[in-house]
Formats: C-alpha cells, sequence, structure tokens
C-alpha cells in the first residue's frame, strides 16, 4: 500500500514540506515547526554557501533541505523508495527557493555495493532497518513490509571535501563508514551527526565505532543544545544507564574545526553539564 503524506507549512523556514501521514515521530514533529532542533543546530553551524553536505539516511529531507537553504551541496542516502519519493519532492521545494544543488541518492550507505532488504517500520517511519542477507526482521519492529534495494559505498557518489556529515542508518552506521575512506581522507575540517545506537549496530562493537572515529580525530559529545566533549568511556557509560533497546545518543563531533560552534553561552552550558554527568 504506498505511503500516504500530506504537506504542511514550515514557518521558520518559510517553505511546504511534505511528511507522511501514518508517520509517528518525525511526521508530527515537523507538523509542530520543526524536527531534532538541536541537530539541526550544529548541522547548519558548519555549512556555508558552496560547502558540501552528506546525509546518510535522508528519510524525508528534512536536513537535506536545511543543507539547500544553507546554500550548501547536498547529497542524501535514502533507499527506501517511496520516502525517497518524498525526499525528492522537498528537496525540489527547497531549490524553488534557494538555488542550489542537490542530489538524491536512492541506495543505502554500506561497505561496499549489493542488494540487500530494508525492513520498513509499521509507525516509527525513521526506523527502518537494513536487513543483512539470511537475517530475520527485527523482532522489536514487529510485522511490517520487506523492500528490497541497494546498497553501495558513499564514495562511489561523493568527493571530498565534505564539511558536515549525517549519519543516521539506524545500526548501519559503521558499515557506511567503511564505505567512505576516501571521504574522510579528503575532508580534513569536518562536523559530525551520527546516531550512536549500540542495540542495533551491525558490524562492529560500539567501543570500535567510538574509537575509530576518535581515531578520525574527532572530538565527540552529545548533539545537545549545549555539547560538551567526551571520551568513549563515558559515552558507552551512560548509554548502558539507558533502556537496552531505545537508548541510543545522537553523537556530534568535529575535527579540524572548532568543536563549539554555538556561541559562548552554550560553551558554559556545556561545561555545567559536564560536571553535572560526572
Amino acid at each position: 500500500m504506498p505511503l500516504a503524506t500530506r504537506t504542511v507549512r514550515i514557518a521558520a523556514l518559510d517553505i511546504d514540506f511534505e511528511v507522511l501521514a501514518e508517520d509517528a515521530i518525525i511526521g508530527p514533529a515537523i507538523e509542530r515547526g520543526a524536527w531534532a532542533d538541536h541537530e539541526t543546530a550544529l548541522f547548519r553551524a558548519h555549512l556555508e554557501p558552496g560547502a558540501t553536505a552528506v546525509d546518510l539516511g535522508a528519510n524525508v529531507g528534512w536536513f537535506a533541505v536545511q543543507a539547500v537553504l544553507a546554500g550548501a551541496v547536498v547529497h542524501a542516502f535514502e533507499p527506501a523508495p517511496e520516502i525517497a519519493d518524498v525526499c525528492e519532492r522537498n528537496v525540489r521545494r527547497a531549490l524553488a527557493r534557494r538555488p542550489g544543488v542537490a542530489h538524491v541518492h536512492r541506495v543505502a550507505a554500506g561497505a561496499e555495493r549489493g542488494r540487500a532488504k530494508i525492513a520498513l517500520a509499521a509507525s516509527n517511519f525513521g526506523d527502518n532497518r537494513v536487513i543483512e542477507a539470511g537475517a530475520e526482521r527485527p523482532r522489536d519492529m514487529g510485522a511490517g513490509q520487506e523492500v528490497e534495494i541497494q546498497v553501495a559505498p558513499v564514495d562511489d557518489f561523493v568527493q571530498g571535501p565534505v564539511r558536515m556529515l549525517k549519519v543516521d542508518t539506524q545500526g548501519s552506521e559503521w558499515l557506511a563508514l567503511q564505505g567512505a575512506r576516501r571521504l574522510f581522507e579528503t575532508s580534513p575540517r569536518m562536523g559530525l551527526l551520527l546516531e550512536f545506537w549500540p542495540y542495533a549496530l551491525r558490524g562492529a562493537t560500539p567501543k570500535q565505532l567510538l574509537e575509530h572515529l576518535i581515531g578520525l580525530g574527532f572530538t565527540l559529545g552529545k548533539a545537545t543544545a549545549a555539547p560538551y566533549p567526551m571520551d568513549a568511556e563515558r559515552i558507552l557509560r551512560q548509554v548502558a544507564g539507558r533502556d537496552p533497546v531505545k537508548g541510543g545518543i545522537d553523537l556530534y563531533g568535529a575535527r579540524g574545526t572548532p568543536f563549539h560552534v554555538l556561541g559562548i553561552k552554550t560553551r558554559v552550558h556545556g561545561l555545567v553539564r559536564s560536571w553535572k554527568e560526572q
């Protein structure tokens, strides 16, 4: 059954935006005027006209649209066909308001080229997950549709330098990073947003993923209103104290560029939060 959509007006962006009508999370938030406020602010802070952004797990295109409106070149990756359709329409609306460059790639970011299935969620359409060959649909997702998709490395589509990389691929983050080795080599100044969700992570342990990012030169912290730098052990301790299935953390990182990009007040607030969250 085709996914129903509706179009809402986002006053803060001065743009019409299409959402999935039956979505339980992202759609209602956008209808209220915004989605992922803290992550959006950090994403925009690293972009300027002409810079390049990459959005892995673009969904309906919220972050891709932000990049277009910032005057950036954006590569959005969304493998679920009908959701990619919505992403493309939203990007076109943004391009009509501000001429720029945008590419929507209908593949899942992975370590190598191939085919796979994506399990579509029943109501939270931001929780669609790529299923490895021979693997069963994750039990916590319940029943639902599965669609065959293409998988490919980011390096096959994007040339650096890239200023902002968002990775929200519902457990495929490690594999997506493995397919972006050249991108990291050619992008010395980069901001990063990454969903860190140990429960669904495939291809590496949570500690390996964090140590890999730190080894690449990233300073990491939580993607909040006032991020502060955290080492791998501190991130792992905080995740361990959350619900084992739902308790992921959205991470923010920066390398070759200042970590604190939201102003002095947020930096001070971050210092206070760091002390309180010891």
